[in-house]
């Protein structure tokens, strides 16, 4: 457990409650979105988290922008996989959960360190949302759904515009904040 403490003495106490409430804020949004959602997945016979995960994903790339810190995003998403596992809201997958939840934030991770970025413009917002609901569907798919390559390349499709309407909803809810003096840096390119 030490490497654990040493990882979260990295995070003020005001960045730790900043990943709690975007963690708790993307498990809220996805028991309101998903039944929504699966009228429109369940005719197309593809799985709602791959055209909805943009609307979950984007708070972990906001969590990630807002601190500026490296692995808020992975933090974030292992926070919403506990909820998951200790609540059963949000669709629990039981400990399969930490694999599934916790990958896409590791996703953004990687990528925004990759790209030397810090969610701190449109661009690195955008491949980062869709990079995480791709890695989502992926590994949602693999660990539960095994889909035939037809409807798996509709669901990824999917997850990818998903995941771009949710890196621009981030990426404008990141400069609306910064707008307001919330927090800094974000300025929004008109």
């Amino acid at each position: 457990m030490s490497w654990l403490h040493r990882a979260l003495r990295r995070f003020s106490v005001k960045e730790l409650a900043i990943i709690s409430a975007m963690a708790a804020l993307g498990l809220a949004i996805k028991a309101v979105v998903t039944p929504l959602i699966q009228l429109a997945s369940a005719p197309l016979f593809i799985p709602g988290g791959s055209l909805g995960g943009g609307l979950y994903m984007m708070w972990l790339v906001i969590a990630a922008g807002i601190t500026g810190r490296r692995g808020a995003a992975s933090l974030t998403a292992l926070v919403q996989a506990l909820l998951v596992i200790l609540t059963g809201v949000g669709g629990s997958h039981g400990i399969l959960s930490l694999v599934s939840y916790t990958l896409p934030g590791l996703a953004i991770d990687l990528w925004l360190l990759i790209s030397r970025h810090r969610a701190c413009c449109l661009p690195c917002a955008f491949v980062s949302c869709i990079i995480a609901n791709l890695c989502g569907t992926v590994a949602v798919n693999l660990i539960f759904f095994r889909l035939p390559t037809i409807p798996l390349l509709l669901s990824l499709t999917a997850a990818a515009f998903s995941g771009g309407v949710g890196g621009v909803l981030s990426w404008r809810l990141l400069c609306a904040l910064s707008k307001y003096n919330v927090i800094q840096r974000y300025e929004a390119e008109e």
